[in-house]
């Protein structure tokens, strides 16, 4: 059977759109998101240095709570955190992080975030103790694209 030169095109054309079109479903399953903060951050048991991060869900069908940092080229494992749904009342096209504004000199702590244009999101799970010491403190929510940066001035008011 001999295929014509035209017909190999078309044949390329429609599997670079099929592979392009199931990378662009994978971030939407695993909700891939590179957060950068220019101070240090706590997650659930373990505070993060200012840099880059990977954010993304576990691979796992059944519980679609359960969140991986990795370093910005995803080479790196630094935390994988339980998470509760969190819905929130508007959907945002950007990613959106509530941060909660810890005294003390105490980094702020990641109380949940959204992957864009989700209405469910993701709140991080901390000790009992650190739970009651988070609701007390004040929150900030961040909004941004993919590559959304998170920052503080002096003041820990974020921009």
């Amino acid at each position: 059977m001999k295929f014509s030169k035209l017909s190999m095109i078309a044949g390329f054309i429609i599997a670079f759109t099929l592979i392009f079109e199931l990378t662009a479903h994978a971030d939407e399953d695993n909700q891939m998101t590179r957060i950068s903060f220019s101070e240090a951050v706590q997650v659930p048991g373990r505070v993060l240095p200012a840099g880059t991060y990977q954010f993304l869900l576990a691979s796992s069908d059944s519980n679609r709570n359960i969140v991986q940092i990795f370093n910005a080229d995803g080479a790196k494992l630094y935390a994988t955190v339980q998470t509760i749904p969190a819905e929130r009342k508007r959907e945002t096209d950007g990613i959106s992080v509530t941060l909660a504004q810890r005294p003390d000199g105490q980094p702020d702590a990641l109380v949940s975030w959204f992957y864009p244009g989700n209405g469910t999101g993701h709140e991080f799970l901390y000790s009992k103790q650190e739970e009651k010491e988070l609701t007390q403190d004040v929150k900030q929510t961040l909004v941004g694209d993919h590559g959304i940066m998170v920052s503080s001035d002096a003041n820990g008011a974020g921009n």
